[in-house]
């Protein structure tokens, strides 16, 4: 399957096979293709929690609001993100690179950061909803289905898989074998009120 095709096949999957298991070889090479995804200043900053642990589904269940993916899909990853990253040794995200450029990436770094936590927050958030698409497209070439989901008590969860003070918890993605593929997709909003050209109030569609 190529990319294109992944994007037009990938959906928010509810039902999933909970006999299914996937492979050691699977979940690694998932992984891996999703840690390759961009982040700002290369500082890595998305932390993947995989929950394995019966027990432990079934209380993120409850804090799911009683979601079954929860507990019914192959996999669960909490995506999270270091707010602290871009202050834990920056030299080594840059450690390939000559050491003039090394140190201006490591400078530029701590300006920009070291004073923002908005900016680190942000830039957070965008990271993990990066390394989400990559996990879920990486997912769908794979074969299986996969579910992004926000709607769970955030703190609760945090509680229960003793996320450290310097993290958030971005959101949490589902992957594994659907046991029913979801309807039609929904009422698509027209492309006049999403595609712009140059300013806001200008079409910018492919059409335009």
């Amino acid at each position: 399957m190529d990319v294109q095709a992944a994007i037009e096949a990938r959906r928010a999957v509810k039902s999933f096979d909970p006999e299914h298991r996937m492979t050691d070889a699977e979940v690694t090479r998932l992984l891996e293709l999703t840690r390759l995804s961009p982040t700002a200043f290369n500082v890595q900053n998305w932390r993947f929690l995989r929950v394995d642990d019966p027990r432990l589904r079934s209380a993120i269940r409850e804090a799911a609001w009683n979601q079954p993916q929860m507990t019914d899909a192959s996999l669960l990853l909490v995506i999270c993100a270091d707010l602290q990253a871009w202050d834990r040794q920056p030299e080594r995200y840059w450690s390939h690179a000559p050491e003039k450029l090394r140190t201006a990436m490591v400078s530029t770094l701590r300006r920009v950061y070291g004073e923002d936590a908005v900016m680190r927050r942000d830039e957070a958030m965008r990271s993990g909803g990066m390394a989400a698409m990559a996990l879920m497209l990486a997912a769908r070439e794979m074969g299986y289905d996969s579910c992004p989901l926000t709607g769970f008590d955030f703190d609760a969860v945090a509680r229960l898989v003793d996320l450290p003070d310097s993290h958030v918890i971005c959101m949490i993605v589902t992957v594994g074998k659907a046991l029913s593929q979801p309807g039609p997709r929904g009422g698509q909003v027209p492309d006049r009120e999403i595609f712009f050209r140059d300013r806001f109030g200008k079409p910018g569609g492919a059409s335009s």
